[in-house]
């Protein structure tokens, strides 16, 4: 099990990679995450939900995404609440204190699921959640160290150097878990080394010295990971980095943001800039294209949207001849109004929507969680991708659909002026194709490039450069003994 000494240090990476390298050994790996935060999900084929991450470790294990991967799924709502997905549906909503009289039912479910994977695999790589040092949270845990003990499973800690201080970071673990969870830590790595890493000998030593427990490895910084996507929203500054493109796509970067994986195969394209526009920035004049992409809170983010002022730059933009585009929640954002009469997402109400598009989404009923298919409306294009999101969306305006599904359903609205558009399928530019037919409306060309293919080399990049860095056998040894 690899924990982190806080968020982000990279276990996430880490575990994708390690399930690449030991498959290419032979191995039969599965990756595991009992409890993850994030709004950033992936279906599953039985139409399930885990966290992107744990998807993008099975691809790297050459599996399909399962629920068992991740049983325990926690997606931040308005306010200080989320909703509980367990082993891939929806179970409950709660707030963060009424969550924690949930653990105990919860930890029997991953220990369930974990149990499954086991039996499946040689070897199940298992990644905690925020930081092991979070002991005000130890009682009923079941992320960290409570799942380590529950199921017997090893630890190695993660710390980050990148972000400094990475000798408090260890050390400072060390000095508020108590003696048994101490000792279940079997060594650490630190992450994201830059420089000459003779600089550092001293300080893994010395690391080694203040905590007791075995320095594993000196992991440098990967510039393969960039290509690979972010888990949570803390990455997309990472996962985001302008091109140089002559075509600006200006994404507002909203509170509630989900999904955002759905902008990394953009790119893939030359001719495209994908760019963030952060809360209290404007929207680029330059921008020919503005996304909005998923959300988990519509109407709190459409509200954020008007608070910085985004919808008049929006229609600026429209009157200079941009296009728009909405996915999912930004599809929903577009219409005319956005009812939410049961709090699904948050407080209950509504608002009117920014009105470009003739349709009117009311969130109500189960989430919808489905594979999808089909073509552009417009021109053929084919897509894969899936859809993930409670609410139907209504109106005139869907009699001018997006996309075609497969078997005739009609997905999503186009304005009738052609330049703005909103569909729900998540995935639509992982196609070539769909990139291709983008571009020619915003003036490019596509690359052709195959995104599948891109992610495989990048975790291909990243199991070599792991096994460059670590002592594969030695990890395995930990795992095994």
């Amino acid at each position: 099990m690899f924990q982190g000494t806080g968020s982000d240090v990279g276990k996430s990476l880490i575990v994708a990679g390690l399930c690449r390298a030991y498959r290419r050994r032979g191995l039969r790996v599965a990756p595991f995450k009992p409890q993850n935060m994030s709004n950033n999900a992936a279906a599953t084929p039985d139409g399930g939900e885990i966290g992107r991450a744990q998807a993008l470790q099975a691809l790297a294990c050459g599996l399909p995404p399962d629920v068992d991967m991740n049983p325990v799924l926690l997606k931040p709502q308005a306010g200080n609440g989320a909703q509980v997905v367990a082993q891939g549906r929806v179970l409950a909503t709660a707030s963060a204190r009424d969550y924690q009289a949930l653990k105990p039912k919860l930890l029997g479910l991953t220990l369930e699921s974990f149990a499954r994977l086991r039996a499946k695999a040689d070897l199940v790589l298992v990644e905690g959640a925020g930081s092991a040092a979070e002991v005000n949270l130890r009682r009923d845990d079941i992320a960290n160290m409570g799942f380590s003990q529950a199921a017997d499973v090893p630890v190695v800690l993660v710390g980050d150097i990148d972000r400094g201080g990475v000798i408090a970071q260890i050390v400072g673990t060390r000095a508020v878990l108590d003696e048994a969870d101490a000792a279940r830590i079997k060594g650490f790595i630190v992450n994201r080394f830059r420089g000459d890493p003779s600089l550092f000998e001293e300080g893994m030593k010395l690391t080694e010295a203040r905590s007791g427990w075995p320095a594993l490895g000196l992991v440098p910084h990967c510039p393969a990971a960039a290509a690979l996507p972010a888990e949570d929203s803390f990455g997309l500054g990472a996962a985001s980095q302008k091109s140089g493109g002559k075509i600006l796509v200006a994404v507002p970067l909203l509170p509630g943001i989900s999904n955002f994986d759905d902008l990394d195969p953009l790119r893939l394209e030359p001719d495209l800039e994908v760019g963030l526009v952060r809360p209290g920035e404007v929207i680029p004049a330059a921008a020919r294209l503005v996304l909005l992409p998923g959300s988990k809170t519509t109407l709190a983010d459409l509200s954020a949207f008007r608070a910085q002022g985004w919808d008049v730059d929006l229609f600026a933009h429209l009157r200079r001849g941009g296009e728009v585009l909405g996915l999912c929640g930004g599809y929903q954002m577009l219409g005319r109004v956005v009812r939410d009469p049961d709090g699904v997402e948050g407080p209950p109400g509504e608002a009117a929507g920014l009105g470009l598009l003739d349709v009117e989404t009311e969130l109500c009923g189960d989430k919808l969680l489905s594979p999808v298919e089909g073509e552009s409306a417009e021109d053929g294009a084919p897509f894969q991708g899936y859809e993930m999101h409670v609410g139907r969306t209504f109106g005139p305006g869907i009699e001018r659909p997006m996309l075609i599904l497969a078997g005739g359903r009609r997905d999503g609205a186009v304005s009738a002026d052609g330049r703005a558009r909103g569909c729900y399928a998540h995935g639509l530019f992982a196609a070539p194709e769909q990139r291709a037919s983008l571009l020619r409306r915003l003036g490019g060309e596509g690359a052709g490039r195959s995104y599948a293919q891109a992610l495989e080399d990048a975790l291909d990049a990243v199991a070599a450069h792991l096994e460059a860095h670590l002592d594969l056998d030695r990890l395995l040894s930990l795992a095994t003994g």
